[in-house]
């Protein structure tokens, strides 16, 4: 019985002619009358490929079927599954086929087969598209370590989104042995010491989304932290809240992961919420909320309230807010403020000058740190501003009234003139247009949208950068005037930080870029999938996080020659952290044709289907049509509104059919007019399954309106991003090349973003940068555009009404070959294959190989083949709804691998020809998708072994702690009244540069008794208002030298503190006054830093200073000299620190 069976498919395969077979004598209403039995044993004809089966001994999958089909494949390439192993006998392959024709009879409906049956688990074959290769069609490379970036320490690998929802992480800081995060239920912290530690969870508690994070502690509740501000000298960590309060947590404090723990001081400081914080050189804390609103906090108040018991919290509160000094009504005359009323985006201190910049975005102001005056108001071009000025929005808003107008004014004669049609078009564009316009401008989308401020950063050199929405990086002098500016990305910067010599840039795309102090790129990758919002410095390390959560560390030496060593030994341990799971997902298509089905249809389509999927995709067309409804569909979707009710309607009877809420849980949908596709997933694996977002792309009238088009959704199982793109493309036999333009247009257009159909509440911080990035991946000739956001995923599934259509062929010749079901000859005239074998569309994309009749056009409610189109029109049959996809596969045959970590294969590809609903039957396809994917904790700690164990490494870790060999000419100074002093420090290296940084450890007052002094620092190690140290911070050429200025000056507020206890400015503290200023000098790229300590007396007195030793004295001289410079041979004092 084998061996005949071999031997007819050898005579089918050779059989095979470019003849069609003799069209029969008798009608097709003959046929229709033909029974049912008769059909059941219709014997298998050889010039079918609908019976050829896959022989036993096929070991080369590259192996076609014939000439005719030499792009089909006999097996999906899952060499691994299980399904792919399983081969059928001649006798099995001849009873499924007899199945088949029995489901395909004229009177019957859709194949209802057992979901476990043979031809179930049975790979069916695969047609390829040509051109897959190249270009945006390339498939995405993947491997075990990403080879386009550094390897890097994943801190806490990205979480899904619907995991976050209030908890989503929105700033970082770090300290030398911690790293804290601001969350929306308040702060999380990290040890650095366990990072490499596997993930536990909260205290064993593994909550969802840090099942891979490295061991982590939180805080108790509090409102959404907005921004986090470290503390070095008073060893706390400064956070500003969404409810404007400003909170204190202590670092390094005994931490119990069963225990929260709890907040220090805090008070009330904005009614909105606190956007930006800064520590000037002088230790007082600014911070900046909406309206421009700026406000001032003393150290002295702040150190009062710190030294209250807990027990005084309330009294510690009053002090601090009482004691708020507000900047903008200082600067307020007459009702008119100089500066703007934007919100706060930054604010930065600039220690080199003791001055702060106040960033909104579309304008800068600059104060004084000591004096607290304002110094300068200017613009992002640079140019001054006197005031702010109104008027602008006023004409603004007065135009879009104007525009508005001159949309909705009646028709001219001349229009009226035209026809229905051609004024139908004119006003949905109109109403289409003039909408997005107002919402656009509405939304604030002006021209200077794109020089908008969203990053400061100050750079060792002295410069001040400004990072744009439009990628601009702007430098500017301490004083106000800009430099030069840089382009490196036309995406929006999101964040800076420097690391020595280093500028570390973020990007809204998501991309990391290191440049020097010039302004040159010295490196750059691509760090996350999403918006990197912010940086942060640690030791020998920095780390970024993105807007999913998701947390990464880099090395300040990346790029460089470790991380080729760091690549190749975790590539080489690539099985120990790979792991292997198997979906099968249903995907189902339907033109409803604007009608709605019945629940049987919805059974027999999909309820039928889904025992054994674990993901349903559904997508819908012409759910709703008509002009109107097309015009306010426009409308909507320039204001982010989307759905309809007959949509909704879809979604719940769908839902019906699945038993959503019992078995299945709708994740999200999107509707663009009468486009609609929707995803539900199973209870069981929604742990896996997350990030959803949606996007939509029109094609009809002038791109813009929803008729033609496509919608779709990006999801992530398992770590891989698959998407599902819903196409409803051109119409008519004739327009092959139009529909090939809209499916090109679609898929270089799709940009995925939050839906509000979505189900899953996640936090705003993503939706607003969503809408930055979509903004520049449309809107610019980037990188990104020509890399579209589809090309980038592992799994892409087009389905929907393709409209391609059979050419070179009658209505009876295609009628007479549906009823013989000889689909191979069908095949052969079916646009959409030829059209894919040349290469211009759907390209390198797979279609298994059609055994089920054309699904276009019936008319409704007639069951059965019988239905076709017999109007005036006599449509010609066509396959026109379709399901399409790609995976990870470059090649034929590829094994699930890191490299190749998505591969598919199709397990049924049908039409229900029993859903008489619409003038199209649904159709729908079973992929079976296996995913190879990271346990990213495991590797987390194989990264860690191999740079505690691989010597090389360690070398080269070691060079960070090389320091310059440094001098300062003294370690005392004395200063009286206006006195100067110049400490001047020398760089003693031949080849490197060293970067220097002044903190004044502690202030105390000199007691005469004797006693012990009591250094107590001031906030962020700030001076004493009576010290000016000029600058602070600095660069030193090799074998070359800095002079620092130490001034002494009078400074009296209308109200000054001692101790803590306000004090009228004529009751002056007489009392000596002495610090200890500190000098941190480290390399260019050096994560450890040497350190000078030079001990600043203040004395009122002659007396106290002849008790000084004279050496100690050599640098003061009188009142009348404001400057007094050390000589160069006077080396008596002069102390040196060399590298170890």
């Amino acid at each position: 019985m084998d061996e005949r069976s071999d031997d007819e498919d050898r005579d089918a395969l050779a059989g095979l002619s470019s003849v069609p077979p003799p069209r029969k004598s008798h009608s097709l209403s003959q046929q229709l009358r033909a029974t049912s039995a008769q059909k059941r044993h219709h014997q298998l004809r050889k010039h079918s490929l609908d019976d050829v089966h896959v022989p036993k001994n096929v070991v080369n999958v590259d192996a076609y079927y014939d000439s005719s089909d030499d792009d089909f494949f006999p097996y999906s390439s899952n060499t691994t599954s299980a399904s792919s192993n399983i081969t059928m006998g001649a006798e099995e392959y001849v009873s499924s086929s007899q199945r088949l024709d029995q489901s395909l009879c004229m009177e019957g409906g859709a194949d209802h087969h057992d979901p476990g049956s043979t031809r179930e688990c049975q790979p069916l074959p695969e047609f390829i598209g040509s051109g897959g290769g190249t270009g945006i069609f390339r498939v995405p490379t993947r491997a075990a370590v990403h080879p386009g970036r550094p390897p890097c320490l994943e801190l806490r690998p990205h979480p899904l989104r619907e995991t976050q929802v209030g908890r989503f992480l929105r700033t970082i800081a770090c300290t030398e042995t911690q790293l804290w995060a601001g969350q929306e239920g308040g702060v999380r912290v990290w040890n650095l010491k366990d990072v490499f530690e596997p993930g536990c969870g909260l205290g064993g508690r593994v909550l969802r989304g840090d099942e891979d994070a490295a061991p982590y502690y939180e805080s108790a509740n509090t409102s959404p932290a907005m921004f986090l501000m470290v503390d070095v000298g008073n060893r706390l960590i400064w956070t500003g809240h969404k409810d404007g309060k400003i909170r204190s947590w202590k670092m390094d404090q005994p931490l119990d992961a069963s225990t929260p723990f709890k907040e220090g001081l805090s008070w009330q400081a904005h009614r909105a919420p606190v956007l930006a914080m800064v520590m000037t050189s002088y230790g007082d804390m600014w911070s900046g909320s909406e309206g421009g609103v700026i406000k001032i906090w003393p150290w002295e108040s702040i150190e009062k309230s710190l030294s209250l018991k807990p027990e005084e919290r309330h009294m510690a509160a009053l002090l601090v807010e009482r004691s708020c000094i507000d900047l903008r009504s200082q600067v307020t005359v007459n009702g008119v403020c100089s500066i703007s009323s934007q919100d706060v985006k930054c604010l930065l201190a600039d220690n080199f000058r003791a001055r702060v910049w106040c960033a909104g975005s579309l304008s800068f102001s600059l104060w004084d740190a000591r004096t607290r005056e304002l110094v300068k108001v200017f613009n992002v071009d640079g140019q001054i501003e006197n005031r702010v000025d109104m008027s602008s929005v006023q004409q603004d808003q007065a135009a879009v009234e104007d525009e508005m107008k001159v949309k909705f004014v009646s028709t001219s004669k001349k229009e009226k003139s035209q026809g229905f049609l051609q004024r139908s078009r004119n006003a949905i564009m109109g109403a289409a247009d003039a909408v997005r316009r107002v919402a656009t401008r509405g939304a604030g989308a002006f021209v200077e949208d794109a020089k908008k401020t969203e990053a400061l950063v100050l750079t060792a050199d002295g410069m001040i950068w400004s990072g744009c929405t439009n990628g601009l990086l702007v430098q500017w002098d301490g004083n106000g005037n800009r430099v030069q500016d840089f382009n490196h990305r036309p995406s929006a910067v999101q964040c800076f930080c420097t690391f020595g010599a280093q500028i570390y840039v973020g990007y809204v795309s998501g991309h990391l870029q290191v440049l020097d102090l010039e302004g040159n790129l010295i490196a750059g990758w691509v760090a996350h999938s999403s918006p990197v919002i912010k940086l942060a410095v640690g030791t020998g390390c920095i780390y970024s996080l993105a807007t999913h959560g998701g947390i990464r560390g880099w090395n300040i030496k990346s790029p460089g020659p470790s991380d080729d060593i760091l690549r190749s030994e975790l590539a080489a341990k690539e099985s120990t952290y790979t792991r292997r799971d198997n979906v099968r997902i249903l995907i189902g298509t339907w033109n409803v044709g604007q009608g709605r089905a019945s629940h049987d249809s919805l059974m027999s389509w999909l309820g039928s289907a889904v025992p054994d999927v674990g993901i349903v995709v559904v997508g819908l067309q012409e759910v709703e049509m008509g002009a109107g409804f097309l015009a306010m569909s426009a409308a909507k979707e320039t204001v982010g509104l989307e759905g309809s009710s007959v949509g909704h309607w879809w979604l719940d009877n769908i839902g019906k059919a699945l038993e959503e809420g019992k078995t299945f849980e709708r994740m999200g949908s999107r509707q663009l007019a009468g486009l609609l596709i929707s995803l539900w997933v199973r209870k069981n694996l929604r742990t896996h399954v997350g990030d959803i977002d949606a996007g939509a792309v029109p094609c009809g009238f002038g791109r813009a309106i929803g008729n033609k088009g496509g919608v779709g959704l990006r999801i992530r199982v398992y770590d891989r991003i698959m998407c599902f793109v819903n196409c409803h493309l051109a119409a008519h036999l004739e327009a092959v090349n139009r529909r090939n333009a809209d499916f090109d247009h679609i898929y270089r257009n799709m940009v995925f973003n939050r839906s509000s159909l979505l189900n899953t509440a996640a936090a705003g911080v993503s939706t607003a940068v969503n809408t930055v990035r979509t903004t520049n991946a449309v809107g610019s000739n980037s990188e990104e555009a020509a890399r579209p956001e589809l090309a980038e995923a592992d799994v892409v599934v087009f389905l929907g009404d393709f409209n391609y259509r059979l050419f070179g062929i009658s209505y009876d010749e295609a009628r007479d070959f549906v009823s013989q079901r000889c689909f191979d000859w069908l095949r052969e005239k079916d646009q959409l294959r030829g059209e894919m074998k040349a290469g211009k569309v759907f390209q390198g994309m797979r279609e298994a190989l059609i055994r089920f009749p054309p699904t276009y056009k019936f008319e409704r409610h007639q069951a059965g083949l019988a239905g076709y189109d017999s109007g005036e029109k006599k449509r010609i049959p066509a396959w026109c709804d379709r399901i399409i996809y790609r995976d990870n596969r470059s090649d034929p045959v590829s094994e699930c691998s890191l490299e190749c970590p998505v591969v598919s294969s199709i397990l049924q590809y049908e039409a229900c020809m029993d859903v008489t609903d619409s003038d199209h039957k649904p159709v729908r396809c079973k992929l079976t998708v296996q995913i190879a994917h990271v346990d990213r904790s495991v590797r987390r700690n194989e990264f860690g072994e191999i740079i505690r164990s691989n010597g090389k490494i360690r070398s080269m870790l070691e060079e960070l702690n090389y320091v310059p060999e440094t001098s300062v000419n003294t370690n005392n100074i004395i200063l009286q009244n206006q006195d100067t002093s110049i400490l001047r420090i020398t760089n003693k290296c031949v080849k490197d540069m060293a970067i220097f940084k002044i903190i004044c450890e502690g202030q105390s007052t000199v007691k005469e008794d004797g006693e012990e002094t009591d250094y107590r620092p001031r906030g962020a190690n700030g001076f004493p208002r009576w010290l000016e140290v000029t600058p602070a911070a600095g660069m030193i050429k090799p074998e070359q030298c800095a002079e620092v200025s130490v001034h002494h000056e009078e400074f009296h507020t209308l109200e000054e503190f001692v101790d803590g206890i306000p004090q009228n400015w004529w009751c002056e503290d007489t009392r000596d006054k002495e610090v200890i200023l500190v000098v941190h000098v480290q390399g260019s790229c050096s994560a450890q830093t040497h350190s000078h300590r030079i001990r600043v007396r203040h004395c009122f007195s002659a007396k106290s200073v002849s008790r000084i030793d004279s050496k100690s004295n050599s640098s003061r001289k009188g009142q009348g000299s404001p400057v007094h410079r050390q000589p160069a041979a006077n080396t008596s004092s002069e102390t040196s620190l060399k590298n170890p």
